[in-house]
């Protein structure tokens, strides 16, 4: 990736999101083994900021803001056929 990606992908893209509201932001990259790595946000109503709420390397299981069961594995897998 380079500077300017992770500089937008990282700091301006969430900076905006919060100041639009959003309540809830991924962040998806790719691992060191080929999977995705989703970072998991959600909006701070008091600071307007986000704060992390999880870093998902092989699964994702989460209730908010809606339920979701992945496993990245599985999905890897299946691509490569």
């Amino acid at each position: 990736m380079s500077p300017y990606s992770l500089e937008r992908d990282r700091g301006v893209t969430p900076r905006k999101y919060a100041e639009a509201g959003v309540k809830h932001f991924w962040r998806v990259e790719q691992g060191d083994d080929d999977l995705p790595v989703v970072y998991v946000y959600e909006l701070d109503p008091a600071t307007h900021t986000y704060t992390p709420t999880g870093i998902h390397h092989q699964k994702m299981s989460l209730s908010v803001p809606f339920p979701i069961d992945v496993d990245f594995s599985e999905i890897h897998r299946r691509g490569r056929r």
